[in-house]
Order: structure tokens, then C-alpha cells, then sequence
């Protein structure tokens, strides 16, 4: 029997709540989604579409290699410092608001790369195009938890982790066609010129079909120390690794010891900011709400394994067997094609299967990476590309299983009130885990190369080196799935019995 019916002809009894408004779908929500998709598929794009164009860059602009190392992850850095803070202000102004100024700034800094005049100015509108795309994302997923509930959020999570995938994988292809295409030394300009028109339309889109969110009430408080405090400790953990090419790891030992003191300080911080009453940066809660720091970090070690191999594959394409740009993102398509096929198909299937849909996915990508780095090491020449095709199509298929599921349950139970900033703390982990992985999947390739190794045997390696942190997510996933189990289990009714006296009376 519920509480309300057992209240039922008690006068003494208060009156039952009323039941919350019922929640009314926008129906601009999926052509909403599909705007916000476009964007968002443009600043993951810049992610990688910008390392084959680096030959081009050099020659253009006559850019050292500290430069061009920059210009390739100083976008990365300032994408994963922009995260959390721009998601916070979503929660706090609209994520309308600051997914259309984003925007904005996206196509600008865009343009500005493209018409650099020197290396120097180009390194400036990264970092500033860094910026605009990470106030971007955390709109992307806290727009998905405003619009949409139930079965459809899932779907709509499924195609931001196609998105995700397609744009990560496919960077290498267009980036290599759009250099073949332009054919000149100035051809690299057009890998950001791109971006201004697909990025105009998108903004005239999203201003007719984004809705506008509820903004919180009240007086805004941004926590500034906050934000000082955690984009500093993000800085000291992706500076030596962006830099590590040119001996950062080295160099920047001490930046870990002050992301710890800064990460520790930026703890004790956000907890006073709640007991003063405040609205903190990113909410001390988070760390118990069911699924969400377990899924940040099995995000994290999957982008470390995930996305360096894109680098290491580059490198072994076209350095190893003379791969021309474009003949080198076509190998690694099969990849993208599985990924964005099962992101589709996993997003819709996530209401039913939850956790288990991370291990599966963990498991077959990790299968599918061993599968690839046997293949290369045994297969040589220009056959490589086709004999590695299918293997890494099972393990395109296993990471679309992977993205949509763990963002979806990773955000099941945070409030919505806190989406923008759990959205980009969850981003936030992903690149910090994709700049450790680029770092530490290309130093074994050059290691083995530089102890004589041939390239099949360097590539071989960084690859298993992947599917090494495949297995250590999978080993998380595993124990959250018990967990998530645990909190899945139906609750068995209590069975009611009759009360019995505490004493008898005794005959006489």
C-alpha cells in the first residue's frame, strides 16, 4: 500500500503533494540536435584533422617544430582548460546563449587561423579557437539532457557518441583531401577556411531551432577561485604532455606535483563554497552521485588508449610506407564507419542493456586493437592498409559501443541543474586522457624506432599499448556494472505481517 492511500481518512494527515508539472517535449528537439551535432562535429574535427596538414604548415609559414607543436596541441589545451567553467556559465546564463556565442567565436578564430601571416599569430588563434571550442561542447551534452528524456535521451546520446567517433576518425581523411584538393603551399589555410561557411549556416540554424533553457534564478556566482584553481591544475597536468615531443615530459616534471596541490586545493575550496551557501564550480555532490565519477574515469583511460593511435597510425602510413595524406586517412576509415554504426545502434539500446553495453564494447575494441597490431607486425608493404581494414572495423565497432553508453549512464543521475559543468568535467577527463595517451602511444613508437626497430614493429607496439588501457577500463567498467546492478536490482515488496503483542494476558 503507498503512502498516499494508506493517509486516506486521516484528517490528522497532511495533504499529499501535487503531482510536478509533466514535462512537455520541444518539438524543435532533434533538429536542434542535429544543428548542435554539426558544431560540435567541427571542433572535435580540429582535433585531428590539423596533423596532416603540418608538412604544409612548415614549408607555408617556415614554422619551427615547437611551433607546429603547438599549433596542434596548444588547441588541445586550451579546449580541456575552457570545459568545466564554460559549462558552469551555460548552467547559469542559458546554454542557448553560450552555444550560439561560442559559435560565433569558433567561426572567427577559425577564419583567423586560416589567414596567419605568420606562425606566430597562428599559434594565437589555436589557443583562441581552443577556447571557443570548449565553451561549445558542454552546451552539446547538457542541451541533450534539457530536451530530451527516457528512451530518447539515449538516442540522442547515441549520436553525439557518434559525433564523437566519426570526428575523431574521419579528421585524417578530409584533412588529407582538402590538402590534395588545394594542391599549393598555401593548401593548409583551407583546413580551417572549412570551418566559416559549415559554421554560418549552423549559426543561423541553431538561432531559429536551439530553444531556450531555463537560467537559474537569482544572482549569478561564477566562483572565480574556482575556476582559477582548476584551470590551473588542468594546465599543470596537459602542458607537459602537449609539450612532450619536445622533451616537456622532462622538462615539466614539477607541473604534476602542482596539479595535485592545486586539484587538492580546488577540493577543500568548492566544499567551503557549499557550506558558505554558494553555487561552486563543479558540485562536491558529484562525487556521489551513483555512476558519474566512474564514468568520468573510464572515459578517461579509453580516450588515453583511443585516440593516440590515430597519430601512431598516421606516422606508420606515411612515413613507414610513403602513404600519400589522403591514401592514409582511407586506411583508418573502416574504424570510423564501425564506430558510427554501433553509436547509433547503442544509444537506442542503452534503456535495456546499461552497463553491459560498456563491457561488451570495451572487450571487442580491445580485441579488435590486439587483432590490428598482430596484423602490422606481420604484414608488410602497401598491403598493410587493406589487411588491417577489418580489424580495425571490429574495434570501430566496439568504441561506438563504448562512447554513448558511458556519457548516458555517466549523466543519468546528475540533476540537471548541473548538466553544463558534469558535461564538461566529463570532456574535461577525456582530453586530459587523449593528451596522455597521444603523449605516451607516439613516444613508444619513436622508442622502438630509435632501438632499431622497423615501423610495422613501432606501430605493433603503441598498439598493444592501447589495447593495454582498453583492459584497464574494462576492468572499471566490470566494477561499475556491479555496482550499477546493484542499484538496477528490483526491490522485493516487504511482506506485511500482522503486529504481535509485546505480552499476554495469563489466565487465572
Amino acid at each position: 500500500m503507498d503512502g498516499v492511500t494508506s493517509r486516506q481518512g486521516d484528517p490528522s494527515s497532511p495533504a499529499p503533494a501535487a503531482p510536478a508539472a509533466a514535462w512537455t517535449p520541444d518539438p524543435r528537439r532533434w533538429r536542434a540536435l542535429f544543428v548542435t551535432q554539426i558544431a560540435g562535429f567541427m571542433t572535435l574535427l580540429d582535433v585531428s584533422i590539423v596533423n596532416v596538414a603540418v608538412p604544409s604548415i612548415e614549408r607555408g609559414l617556415h614554422a619551427s617544430p615547437q611551433q607546429v607543436q603547438w599549433v596542434v596541441s596548444g588547441y588541445a589545451l586550451t579546449f580541456g582548460l575552457a570545459l568545466v567553467p564554460a559549462g558552469r556559465l551555460g548552467d547559469l546564463m542559458g546554454r542557448r546563449r553560450m552555444f550560439l556565442i561560442a559559435l560565433a567565436a569558433f567561426v572567427l578564430t577559425s577564419a583567423g587561423a586560416g589567414a596567419a601571416p605568420t606562425a606566430e599569430l597562428l599559434v594565437v588563434a589555436r589557443l583562441l579557437q581552443g577556447v571557443a571550442a570548449g565553451t561549445l561542447a558542454p552546451q552539446n551534452s547538457a542541451l541533450i539532457q534539457d530536451l530530451f528524456r527516457g528512451p530518447e535521451r539515449g538516442r540522442a546520446f547515441g549520436v553525439l557518441g557518434a559525433t564523437i567517433g566519426l570526428a575523431t576518425a574521419v579528421g585524417p581523411v578530409l584533412g588529407g583531401l582538402i590538402i590534395t584538393l588545394g594542391n599549393g603551399p598555401e593548401a593548409w589555410r583551407w583546413v580551417f577556411y572549412v570551418n566559416v561557411p559549415i559554421g554560418i549556416v549552423a549559426l543561423v540554424l541553431a538561432a531559429r531551432w536551439v530553444p531556450r533553457t531555463t537560467r537559474r534564478a537569482g544572482r549569478a556566482h561564477l566562483d572565480l577561485v574556482g575556476t582559477v584553481l582548476l584551470g590551473g591544475g588542468v594546465v599543470a597536468v596537459l602542458l607537459p604532455l602537449v609539450d612532450g615531443q619536445s622533451g616537456g615530459l622532462s622538462r615539466w616534471w614539477w607541473a604534476y606535483l602542482l596539479a595535485v596541490v592545486l586539484f587538492v586545493l580546488f577540493a577543500r575550496w568548492e566544499a567551503y563554497t557549499v557550506r558558505r551557501g554558494h553555487q561552486p564550480l563543479l558540485d562536491p555532490s558529484l562525487v556521489h552521485t551513483p555512476g558519474y565519477p566512474e564514468g568520468l574515469l573510464i572515459g578517461l583511460v579509453y580516450f588515453a588508449g583511443f585516440t593516440g593511435i590515430w597519430l601512431v597510425l598516421a606516422m606508420y602510413f606515411q612515413f613507414g610506407l610513403g602513404y600519400s595524406a589522403l591514401r592514409s586517412g582511407l586506411a583508418v576509415t573502416p574504424f570510423a564507419l564501425g564506430a558510427a554504426l554501433s553509436s547509433m545502434v547503442s544509444g537506442r539500446l542503452v534503456p535495456r542493456l546499461g552497463r553491459w553495453l560498456t563491457v561488451a564494447g570495451l572487450t571487442v575494441v580491445a580485441a579488435g586493437l590486439l587483432a590490428t597490431a598482430l596484423v602490422l607486425r606481420h604484414v608488410s608493404g602497401l598491403s598493410a592498409g587493406l589487411a588491417c581494414a577489418a580489424p580495425l572495423f571490429v574495434a570501430g565497432i566496439g568504441g561506438g559501443m563504448v562512447v554513448t553508453p558511458n556519457i548516458t549512464l555517466a549523466l543519468e543521475a546528475v540533476p540537471v541543474k548541473m548538466a553544463g559543468a558534469a558535461g564538461g568535467a566529463l570532456q574535461t577527463g577525456q582530453r586530459i586522457g587523449a593528451a596522455m595517451g597521444t603523449a605516451l602511444l607516439a613516444g613508444i613508437f619513436y622508442a622502438t624506432l630509435s632501438r632499431g626497430g622497423d615501423y610495422g614493429r613501432a606501430v605493433s607496439d603503441a598498439l598493444f599499448c592501447a589495447a593495454g588501457a582498453m583492459l584497464v577500463a574494462l576492468a572499471l567498467a566490470v566494477a561499475e556494472l556491479v555496482r550499477w546492478r546493484a542499484r538496477h536490482r528490483p526491490q522485493p515488496h516487504p511482506r506485511v505481517t500482522p503486529a504481535r503483542p509485546e505480552f499476554e494476558l495469563h489466565r487465572t
